[in-house]
């Protein structure tokens, strides 16, 4: 990898995983027939691009993600979002706006670029609830198939690597040590599952944190089961910072590992299972924090994400994109989040409708939408606070 390849990763990091969010929400609204005059990537003013049909696709100034402009009751306020003085409106024009270069013009297409007004079945507000969801949903889904994508590449093609679960050690005095276990054991099975790896190991001891367990060892030629009664201790956990229990019973494994290749098959279920665990792990945190268990502290922002980027590249494109991968995964699980601006929030505000009977009203809307850009400006000085604090103390 050159030299000037990591610097230029948070850009393919933010890029990619904004990109293809925004590419779900597009796909989605040209199925339900949404009118959507341009798929951009990156914000801003057009530098260049192609019109294909009824969409300009472009390149933008600010090349960090993109967006989709859709006809759109909102679409006057996403303009601050999106950026560009090249936008046009989506009103009807006798004549080319100023703003709307002569290039893109076409008298028999719809604005912004042409007299054409925009059909009132091609507007977001007038499809049905489902239709609605499926836009709004679309872009986390792109975002978890991106996940899953990229897991089961980096396991088509580096394969499954695992450490055995073979010990190498027992602390003196530890359950496992008073089971009679010794180095060079390896455990082949617990309470009738059978175990390869030590991840399957931690997997099967960590839940139990009473009672005992039954392991399976195999010793040379050797096969027997021994009764571990586990210890438990309070830990902070060193991702969140919140206490935890954890089971022990006193193993040290041996530093080896395995290789092996998977079939496309076996690539698939493997980032699938990948994926899910990232799931857990990353709906555990936000379950935290909207506890108290976990300290916001622990949140890190754009800069973390660029430091860990750039990290991510020196180590290898496999590093790279597993951080995609999870990147991707926390996007859409964020965006679930009921924040009215977020996806969530807006699934959440459609299916009011739904359930109401009729839209809400404009002042409604726009109070809903305040509380829900303070929040997310909340979150992002939150943790702007956090990256900096981090970038000066370590």
């Amino acid at each position: 990898m050159s030299s000037i390849t990591p610097y230029i990763a948070p850009l393919l990091v933010f890029g990619l995983v904004v990109f293809v969010h925004e590419l779900g929400h597009f796909i989605a609204a040209k199925l339900t027939g949404v009118y959507a005059p341009v798929f951009s990537l990156g914000w801003g003013n057009r530098l260049f691009g192609v019109r294909r049909g009824e969409t300009d696709y472009r390149v933008s100034l600010i090349p960090l993600g993109g967006y989709v402009r859709m006809a759109s009751q909102e679409d006057e306020s996403m303009a601050g979002i999106e950026g560009g003085s090249d936008r046009g409106s989506l009103g009807a024009a006798i004549e080319r706006p100023a703003d709307v270069s002569p290039a893109l013009w076409d008298a028999q297409s719809m604005a912004p670029f042409g007299p054409k007004a925009v059909p009132a079945d091609r507007w977001v507000e007038n499809k049905s609830t489902s239709a609605r969801v499926f836009i709004l949903s679309a872009g986390v889904i792109m975002n978890i198939l991106l996940t899953l994508v990229v897991s089961t590449g980096i396991y088509y093609r580096a394969g499954n690597t695992y450490v055995p679960a073979v010990i190498d050690s027992v602390v003196p005095g530890a359950p496992a040590a008073i089971a009679g276990l010794t180095g060079g054991d390896r455990i082949v099975g617990i309470n009738g599952h059978p175990i390869r790896a030590w991840d399957e190991v931690l997997d099967e001891v960590a839940p139990v944190t009473s009672g005992s367990l039954r392991v399976e060892i195999q010793r040379g030629a050797e096969r027997f089961t021994r009764e571990i009664t586990p210890q438990t201790a309070e830990i902070d956990d060193p991702v969140t910072g919140a206490k935890k229990t954890v089971v022990r019973i006193g193993i040290q494994v041996r530093a080896s590992t395995v290789n092996e290749k998977l079939s496309l098959v076996g690539a698939m279920t493997a980032g699938g299972n990948a994926t899910w665990r990232m799931a857990t792990s990353v709906a555990s945190v936000l379950g935290g924090l909207a506890t108290g268990q976990v300290s916001a502290k622990n949140l890190g922002g754009p800069i973390q994400i660029a430091r860990t980027s750039v990290q991510a590249a020196k180590s290898g494109p496999e590093t790279l994109w597993s951080l995609i991968a999870f990147l991707s995964l926390n996007i859409a699980i964020l965006n679930l989040v009921p924040i009215p601006v977020l996806d969530g929030g807006q699934i959440l505000i459609v299916l009011a409708e739904r359930v109401k009977g009729s839209a809400f009203s404009g002042r409604v809307k726009e109070g809903v939408a305040r509380v829900g850009v303070l929040a997310v400006l909340a979150l992002i000085v939150l943790v702007t606070f956090n990256d900096l604090r981090n970038l000066f103390t370590q």
